[in-house]
């Protein structure tokens, strides 16, 4: 019954106190979840032309952008014409911030990414945009049969919302039965703290970080601990890359299956894991097209980089942004019966992809799996710079002898070629990102998609 009264009552309100119409949005994504494939393409056209010529109206970027390419958004015919637009990159909003902004925009919130260079990105949100990520949100979770006001505790390490718990976000939180445990510190002392808030709280969903996930997971493991019978019913990992060792051991640890989510605070909630096992891209909006290293449309089945136009930033419009995420698409429907489009699977950023001495672009896995396994491995980050050296980072317990860090170099040369430069360096401690996540490789050398 709370759970009712805070999905039906306490949470509408909060969200009409905010300005959002988040409410009626989830309640239309309800409905076009179901249309058939051939539907939702005309209902993201129809919103595409809309969005579009918007812009073209609102936005001075745009404005010049379509007066250069002769592009008239009320012509729109197919999905496809997008590509007649030039890319949105990350340079290309630094550069052009202010002129990004709609000439009539209402209330924007400024945010950045730290990106996996370091270097921020600062782009700004409306209230159409916060709308469209709650409500889509909102849906996904209710796939997996939780709801708001289900009790649910979030491991994060966005600043964002850990620097920002003020009474007032205190108060709603407890109202809505969440607990924020920030991912930045995950000594062997916090997360056994935290393990005993899971025991105590008994959430019925968890939410965050695949990499803080698992090795909390993996710390209960050490602990000879398991929670399966602490209520939950679904993990939702999101903001990085999930590898098939991380959902196994959360799985394992807390007898619940891992949702997969897929999006960025920039690019928007794009895609999340239904029951049945299919990425669905939000698609009603967020338009995703694959692309090759030259911005070639990729034949569905490759590899190739996300591009997003969330149809939902018309005060500060992503059309066309180049996520430096790679994936790839199928046409396969999935049993569940939604007609929302399906992504096969997202292998990570372009930089979670090694460059070898031959020239070949090589997925993380190739080198994770190297270690991992390792005895007397801890904890482990490869990192690759400009000149395609590599350095790797081991946190080394006693069982870690010569030997074993001998075998580690030979199988990371014989996949890497024996013209790397390969140091191995044994470190106390290994920090998080700035965002909070924990990442296994990151290389300073492009990738191709």
């Amino acid at each position: 019954m709370y759970t009712w009264f805070c999905s039906n009552v306490l949470f509408p309100l909060h969200e009409r106190v905010k300005g959002h119409h988040s409410v009626s949005l989830h309640r239309e994504l309800e409905r076009t979840q179901w249309l058939e494939p051939r539907a939702v393409r005309e209902v993201q056209l129809a919103n595409l032309r809309h969005f579009l010529s918007t812009v073209a109206v609102r936005v001075p970027y745009y404005r010049e952008i379509f007066q250069r390419c002769s592009f008239d958004p009320a012509q729109l015919t197919s999905l496809r014409d997008l590509e007649r637009l030039p890319f949105l990159t990350k340079p290309v909003v630094r550069e052009n911030l202010e002129h990004l902004k709609a000439s009539d925009a209402g209330r924007l919130k400024r945010y950045n990414t730290g990106g996996s260079s370091g270097e921020p990105l600062v782009f700004y949100m409306g209230l159409d945009r916060i709308s469209h990520d709650v409500a889509a949100k909102w849906r996904a979770t209710r796939w997996w049969n939780v709801d708001i006001g289900d009790t649910e505790v979030v491991l994060w390490g966005s600043p964002i919302e850990v620097g920002a718990q003020d009474r007032l976000k205190a108060a709603r939180d407890l109202l809505l039965r969440t607990r924020l445990l920030p991912a930045f510190q995950m000594s062997d002392a916090k997360m056994d703290e935290y393990l005993r808030v899971l025991s105590q709280v008994r959430p019925r969903m968890l939410y965050g970080y695949a990499s803080a996930l698992a090795m909390l997971s993996r710390h209960a493991q050490r602990r000879s601990l398991s929670l399966r019978n602490s209520g939950v019913r679904v993990v939702f990992a999101t903001g990085e890359t999930l590898y098939p060792d991380q959902r196994t051991d959360i799985e394992a640890v807390f007898g619940a299956p891992v949702a997969n989510g897929y999006g960025s605070r920039d690019a928007g909630f794009i895609a999340h894991q239904c029951p049945a096992g299919s990425l669905h891209v939000t698609a009603e909006h967020v338009i995703v097209e694959l692309v090759d290293a030259e911005g070639r449309t990729v034949p569905t089945g490759e590899r190739g980089e996300i591009v997003v136009t969330h149809l939902a930033t018309g005060d500060f419009p992503f059309v066309r942004y180049r996520t430096g995420d790679v994936a790839v698409a199928t046409d396969a429907p999935c049993s569940c019966g939604r007609g929302l489009p399906v992504l096969e699977e997202v292998t990570g950023r372009t930089t979670d992809f090694i460059r070898t001495v031959s020239g070949n672009a090589m997925h993380a896995l190739a080198l994770i799996y190297e270690v991992r396994d390792r005895p007397g491995v801890r904890a482990f980050k490869f990192l690759q710079a400009e000149d395609l050296s590599l350095e790797l980072h081991l946190v080394a317990g006693p069982e870690l002898t010569k030997e074993v860090e001998g075998a580690i170099r030979q199988g990371v040369l014989q996949r890497m070629g024996s013209g790397t430069q390969l140091t191995i360096r044994r470190v106390e401690h290994i920090p998080p990102e700035k965002s909070g996540k924990y990442r296994y490789v990151v290389s300073r050398a492009r990738a191709t998609a």
